[in-house]
Protein backbone atom coordinates (compact mmCIF):
# COMPACT_ATOMS: atom_id res chain seq x y z
CA UNK A 1 0.00 0.00 0.00
CA UNK A 2 1.32 3.35 -0.67
CA UNK A 3 2.23 5.92 1.85
CA UNK A 4 -0.03 9.88 1.68
CA UNK A 5 3.16 11.26 0.21
CA UNK A 6 2.76 8.55 -2.60
CA UNK A 7 -0.87 9.03 -3.49
CA UNK A 8 -1.66 11.51 -6.29
CA UNK A 9 -3.77 14.33 -5.06
CA UNK A 10 -6.85 12.94 -6.85
CA UNK A 11 -6.32 9.63 -4.15
CA UNK A 12 -5.56 10.88 -0.83
CA UNK A 13 -8.35 10.21 1.44
CA UNK A 14 -9.60 13.93 1.48
CA UNK A 15 -9.41 15.05 -1.98
CA UNK A 16 -11.26 12.02 -3.08
CA UNK A 17 -14.16 12.43 -0.42
CA UNK A 18 -14.65 15.83 -2.27
CA UNK A 19 -14.04 14.45 -5.70
CA UNK A 20 -16.23 11.50 -5.39
CA UNK A 21 -18.45 11.59 -2.00
CA UNK A 22 -17.89 9.77 1.41
CA UNK A 23 -19.16 6.50 -0.06
CA UNK A 24 -16.74 6.17 -2.03
CA UNK A 25 -14.06 5.88 0.48
CA UNK A 26 -12.28 2.79 2.15
CA UNK A 27 -12.79 2.36 5.77
CA UNK A 28 -8.83 3.30 5.97
CA UNK A 29 -9.47 6.36 4.02
CA UNK A 30 -12.70 7.15 6.01
CA UNK A 31 -10.40 6.62 9.38
CA UNK A 32 -7.54 8.82 7.74
CA UNK A 33 -10.10 11.64 7.39
CA UNK A 34 -10.85 11.33 10.73
CA UNK A 35 -7.52 11.15 12.09
CA UNK A 36 -6.10 14.45 9.89
CA UNK A 37 -2.13 13.33 9.97
CA UNK A 38 -0.07 10.21 11.08
CA UNK A 39 2.50 10.45 13.77
CA UNK A 40 6.31 10.38 13.74
CA UNK A 41 7.36 7.59 12.01
CA UNK A 42 4.34 6.52 10.63
CA UNK A 43 2.13 8.52 7.84
CA UNK A 44 -2.09 8.79 8.32
CA UNK A 45 -2.24 5.57 5.84
CA UNK A 46 -0.40 3.30 7.97
CA UNK A 47 -1.56 4.28 11.07
CA UNK A 48 -5.39 4.23 10.14
CA UNK A 49 -4.87 0.77 8.56
CA UNK A 50 -3.44 -0.51 11.49
CA UNK A 51 -6.23 0.97 13.40
CA UNK A 52 -8.84 -0.80 11.37
CA UNK A 53 -6.81 -4.25 11.79
CA UNK A 54 -7.81 -3.73 15.18
CA UNK A 55 -11.30 -3.01 14.54
CA UNK A 56 -11.63 -6.06 12.61
CA UNK A 57 -10.17 -8.22 15.10
CA UNK A 58 -12.42 -7.24 17.94
CA UNK A 59 -14.86 -4.38 16.85
CA UNK A 60 -16.91 -4.22 20.12
CA UNK A 61 -14.28 -4.41 22.30
CA UNK A 62 -12.27 -1.35 21.53
CA UNK A 63 -11.12 1.36 23.80
CA UNK A 64 -8.95 3.87 24.83
CA UNK A 65 -6.39 1.28 26.25
CA UNK A 66 -6.35 -1.01 23.07
CA UNK A 67 -6.12 2.32 21.02
CA UNK A 68 -3.00 3.88 22.65
CA UNK A 69 -1.55 0.29 22.56
CA UNK A 70 -1.16 0.93 18.42
CA UNK A 71 2.97 2.63 18.62
CA UNK A 72 2.17 6.29 18.01
CA UNK A 73 -1.19 6.48 18.67
CA UNK A 74 -1.70 8.48 21.74
CA UNK A 75 -4.79 9.86 24.07
CA UNK A 76 -5.29 12.55 21.87
CA UNK A 77 -5.96 10.86 18.51
CA UNK A 78 -7.16 7.41 20.46
CA UNK A 79 -9.82 9.28 22.12
CA UNK A 80 -11.01 11.46 18.71
CA UNK A 81 -11.78 7.94 17.67
CA UNK A 82 -13.54 6.72 20.34
CA UNK A 83 -15.86 9.97 20.36
CA UNK A 84 -16.28 9.33 16.97
CA UNK A 85 -17.76 5.17 17.57
CA UNK A 86 -20.17 6.61 20.45
CA UNK A 87 -21.36 9.34 18.05
CA UNK A 88 -22.38 7.13 15.42
CA UNK A 89 -23.78 4.40 18.05
CA UNK A 90 -26.12 6.82 19.28
CA UNK A 91 -27.33 8.09 16.36
CA UNK A 92 -27.88 4.57 14.88
CA UNK A 93 -29.54 3.09 17.88
CA UNK A 94 -31.48 6.36 17.69
CA UNK A 95 -32.68 5.87 14.42
CA UNK A 96 -33.55 2.31 14.66
CA UNK A 97 -35.38 2.51 18.46
CA UNK A 98 -39.05 1.29 18.12
CA UNK A 99 -41.79 2.77 20.35
CA UNK A 100 -44.32 -0.23 20.79
CA UNK A 101 -45.48 0.68 24.26
CA UNK A 102 -46.26 3.46 27.09
CA UNK A 103 -42.91 1.82 28.93
CA UNK A 104 -41.03 2.77 25.91
CA UNK A 105 -41.83 6.13 25.49
CA UNK A 106 -41.66 6.35 29.27
CA UNK A 107 -37.74 4.86 29.02
CA UNK A 108 -36.98 7.42 26.15
CA UNK A 109 -37.83 10.53 28.37
CA UNK A 110 -36.03 9.54 31.17
CA UNK A 111 -33.93 12.92 30.70
CA UNK A 112 -37.17 14.88 31.74
CA UNK A 113 -37.59 12.54 34.58
CA UNK A 114 -36.22 15.02 37.03
CA UNK A 115 -37.20 18.71 35.37
CA UNK A 116 -38.34 20.87 38.35
CA UNK A 117 -40.04 22.76 35.27
CA UNK A 118 -43.06 21.21 33.08
CA UNK A 119 -41.69 20.03 29.86
CA UNK A 120 -44.23 19.20 27.16
CA UNK A 121 -42.58 16.62 24.57
CA UNK A 122 -43.43 15.03 21.13
CA UNK A 123 -42.04 11.80 19.81
CA UNK A 124 -42.29 11.41 15.83
CA UNK A 125 -43.01 8.28 14.55
CA UNK A 126 -43.30 6.65 11.22
CA UNK A 127 -44.69 3.92 9.60
CA UNK A 128 -43.18 0.80 11.18
CA UNK A 129 -43.14 3.07 15.01
CA UNK A 130 -39.45 3.46 14.80
CA UNK A 131 -38.68 6.53 16.79
CA UNK A 132 -37.74 9.74 14.03
CA UNK A 133 -37.14 12.34 16.70
CA UNK A 134 -38.31 13.76 20.27
CA UNK A 135 -38.79 17.31 20.41
CA UNK A 136 -39.33 19.45 23.22
CA UNK A 137 -42.39 21.85 22.43
CA UNK A 138 -42.62 24.01 25.46
CA UNK A 139 -41.84 24.47 28.93
CA UNK A 140 -43.43 25.91 31.79
CA UNK A 141 -46.75 25.81 32.95
CA UNK A 142 -49.26 23.34 30.74
CA UNK A 143 -52.29 25.06 28.93
CA UNK A 144 -54.10 25.53 25.76
CA UNK A 145 -52.05 28.43 24.49
CA UNK A 146 -48.81 27.49 24.73
CA UNK A 147 -49.72 23.73 23.51
CA UNK A 148 -50.99 24.61 20.00
CA UNK A 149 -51.71 21.51 17.12
CA UNK A 150 -49.27 24.01 14.71
CA UNK A 151 -45.99 23.42 17.10
CA UNK A 152 -46.92 19.38 17.90
CA UNK A 153 -47.26 18.75 14.20
CA UNK A 154 -45.41 21.32 11.81
CA UNK A 155 -42.34 18.94 12.36
CA UNK A 156 -44.55 15.86 12.13
CA UNK A 157 -45.80 17.47 8.36
CA UNK A 158 -42.24 18.34 6.93
CA UNK A 159 -41.00 15.14 8.09
CA UNK A 160 -43.88 12.67 6.63
CA UNK A 161 -44.08 11.29 10.24
CA UNK A 162 -46.95 8.69 10.37
CA UNK A 163 -47.94 9.39 14.22
CA UNK A 164 -46.98 11.21 17.37
CA UNK A 165 -47.11 10.63 20.52
CA UNK A 166 -46.62 13.58 23.43
CA UNK A 167 -45.93 13.37 26.94
CA UNK A 168 -45.31 15.81 29.93
CA UNK A 169 -43.66 15.82 33.59
CA UNK A 170 -45.58 16.42 36.62
CA UNK A 171 -42.71 18.10 39.05
CA UNK A 172 -45.39 18.28 41.88
CA UNK A 173 -45.23 14.04 41.68
CA UNK A 174 -48.71 13.59 41.34
CA UNK A 175 -49.63 11.15 38.60
CA UNK A 176 -52.96 12.25 37.61
CA UNK A 177 -54.45 13.91 34.56
CA UNK A 178 -55.81 17.50 35.22
CA UNK A 179 -58.86 19.00 33.40
CA UNK A 180 -56.16 21.06 31.37
CA UNK A 181 -54.20 17.88 30.44
CA UNK A 182 -57.16 16.32 28.90
CA UNK A 183 -58.40 19.34 27.51
CA UNK A 184 -55.54 19.76 25.28
CA UNK A 185 -55.24 16.42 24.59
CA UNK A 186 -58.27 16.33 22.95
CA UNK A 187 -57.36 19.56 20.97
CA UNK A 188 -54.68 17.50 19.90
CA UNK A 189 -56.73 14.35 18.73
CA UNK A 190 -59.14 16.13 17.12
CA UNK A 191 -55.98 18.29 14.96
CA UNK A 192 -54.70 14.84 14.21
CA UNK A 193 -57.73 13.59 12.79
CA UNK A 194 -57.79 16.26 10.34
CA UNK A 195 -54.22 15.82 9.47
CA UNK A 196 -54.12 12.47 8.92
CA UNK A 197 -51.20 12.03 11.37
CA UNK A 198 -52.21 9.49 14.09
CA UNK A 199 -51.98 10.78 18.26
CA UNK A 200 -51.21 7.40 19.75
CA UNK A 201 -50.95 8.36 23.19
CA UNK A 202 -50.24 11.46 25.94
CA UNK A 203 -48.23 10.41 29.19
CA UNK A 204 -47.62 11.85 32.29
CA UNK A 205 -44.47 10.80 34.06
CA UNK A 206 -42.58 11.71 36.97
CA UNK A 207 -39.65 10.54 38.09
CA UNK A 208 -41.29 7.51 39.77
CA UNK A 209 -43.45 6.37 37.09
CA UNK A 210 -46.12 7.27 34.68
CA UNK A 211 -49.63 7.44 32.94
CA UNK A 212 -51.22 6.71 29.74
CA UNK A 213 -54.15 8.74 29.14
CA UNK A 214 -55.33 5.95 26.35
CA UNK A 215 -54.70 3.40 28.67
CA UNK A 216 -56.77 4.89 30.81
CA UNK A 217 -59.49 5.77 28.83
CA UNK A 218 -59.49 9.77 28.36
CA UNK A 219 -58.44 9.69 24.77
Amino acid sequence: MKSITQLENIDKPREKLIKKGVRALKNYELLAVLLGSGVKGKDVISLSTEIIKLFEEDFENTNLEKLVNIHGLGISKASQILSSIELSKRYLIKQNKKITSSKDVYNELKEYHNKQQEYFLCLYLDGANHLMQTKVITIGILNQSLVHPREVFSYAIEKRCASVIVAHNHPSGILEASIEDINVTERLKKSSQILGIELLDHLIFTQSGFISLKEDGVM
